[in-house]
């Protein structure tokens, strides 16, 4: 395990909290999570008429490379239920690599670190729990930082079981 990276879940269907809670029990052997977000209940990003998400953010250390760490993600998102649906529709899971080491990649369908993070508060948000001075790569910037300049008005910590 040499890498570290911080994968962004996300669920707007079924049982959300199980569905995060399933993705994260699934990352083994290939990842080891090493720190959780808390979970937060967001609105829909893109295409508002959907039900409201659970997202969280985990920090994990992997030996993959970046291409097949997305492989990884994309069949556990097929194993876990996920259909194919529009951009930004939604799902049943959604995991997306946010940083690997503090790498840049930029060969689709793979582009590292995930290129609309910074836009995003319901990554952003949990991201900063777990690691509020990780610098972004291309824009020098902490997460801490990247979070002044975004609204983060509707995202709240998800209470719920």
């Amino acid at each position: 395990m040499d890498h570290i990276v911080y994968i962004a879940l996300g669920s707007n269907l079924g049982n959300r909290l199980s569905n995060l809670k399933n993705a994260i029990s699934n990352f083994t052997p290939q990842m080891d999570v090493k720190k959780k977000s808390p979970v937060y209940e967001t609105p829909p990003w893109g295409y508002a008429d959907q039900p409201s998400f659970l997202n969280q953010v985990v920090m994990a250390e992997t030996y993959l490379e970046p291409e097949d760490l997305l492989g990884h993600l994309k069949r556990l998102e097929t194993v876990l239920g996920r259909e194919p649906s529009f951009q930004n529709g939604p799902r049943l899971i959604d995991l997306d690599i946010l940083f690997y080491d503090d790498i840049i990649v930029d060969s689709p369908p793979l582009m590292i670190p995930h290129p609309r993070l910074h836009q995003r508060a319901f990554v952003l948000v949990p991201l900063n729990d777990i690691a509020p001075d990780l610098v972004h790569p291309l824009f020098s910037k902490s997460v801490s930082e990247m979070l002044l300049d975004i609204d983060r008005l509707n995202i709240v910590e998800y209470k719920g079981k």
